[in-house]
């Protein structure tokens, strides 16, 4: 995530707006098994978050006495999570998650809710894994939630996947399969008025994902299909993947 795309697409507009159009992630029932995996992971060492936004699990990880330090682009964004109860307790670093450096050595590096898609190059993503490997201590782990690319849902020629439609919402994604480019575009009524708030990133599949964290001198030690623990298939819509540190 370079400082522009932090501004071009997580600027002040959309950090108003976020945690209302995300309204679903902030349920206690999404954010508990996550809060609580990350938390047996830390092992009672301290946490990055890379992307860490508006705090929706760094805050929660926090209040269980994991401590935690963020990156993010978006300076708006982290301006929002300084407005919440508990945020005295999280150091955030305003830079590239790829690249960005910040002190000392975690048990845990943590990248979820698809913010790796963010980084719009193979680089990028490539140097993010390397960045997490540095800041982990020995036998730490990094973890990545992401969705599953939908391309097996489009028929050949096809290129764009509708997968969210309600009385005021709109998002769909227009995928690239030449670059792995994507572009999910989101369109929200409020109060009569029609908003655009699209993202673009680059998706990439778990085996390019293993690939990356091999480069980075990491392993795969578990991948799941959610964070209840799910096994992964090949008709799961999302994974969890844990990478170790030896």
């Amino acid at each position: 995530m370079s400082e522009h795309y932090g501004a071009a697409f997580f600027g002040e507009r959309e950090a108003a707006v976020y945690d209302d159009h995300v309204a679903e992630m902030f349920d206690p029932a999404v954010v508990t098994p996550v809060v609580e995996t990350l938390s047996e992971l830390a092992g009672g060492g301290a946490a990055l978050e890379m992307g860490i936004g508006t705090g929706r699990i760094a805050l929660p990880l926090a209040e269980r006495g994991v401590p935690v330090h963020g990156i993010d682009a978006s300076a708006a964004m982290v301006a929002k999570l300084r407005t919440k109860t508990g945020n005295d307790a999280i150091d955030v670093t305003i830079g590239d998650f790829a690249t960005a450096r910040v002190d000392g050595r975690f048990a845990l590096v943590y990248l979820i809710f698809n913010t790796i898609f963010n980084l719009r190059t193979q680089d990028e993503q490539v140097a993010c894994f390397q960045n997490a490997a540095d800041h982990l201590d020995s036998g730490g782990h990094f973890v990545i939630e992401l969705g599953v690319p939908d391309l097996q849902r489009l028929p050949p020629g096809q290129d764009v996947f509708v997968y969210a439609v309600d009385a005021r919402t709109m998002s769909f994604d227009v995928y690239d399969v030449v670059t792995q480019r994507l572009t999910s575009n989101h369109f929200v009524v409020d109060d009569g008025r029609v908003g655009s708030y699209p993202v673009e990133g680059r998706y990439a599949w778990p085996s390019e994902l293993d690939l990356m964290a091999r480069l980075a001198g990491m392993c795969l030690r578990e991948r799941w299909g959610g964070w209840k623990r799910e096994p992964f298939t090949s008709l799961s819509r999302s994974h969890v993947s844990i990478y170790e540190k030896p």
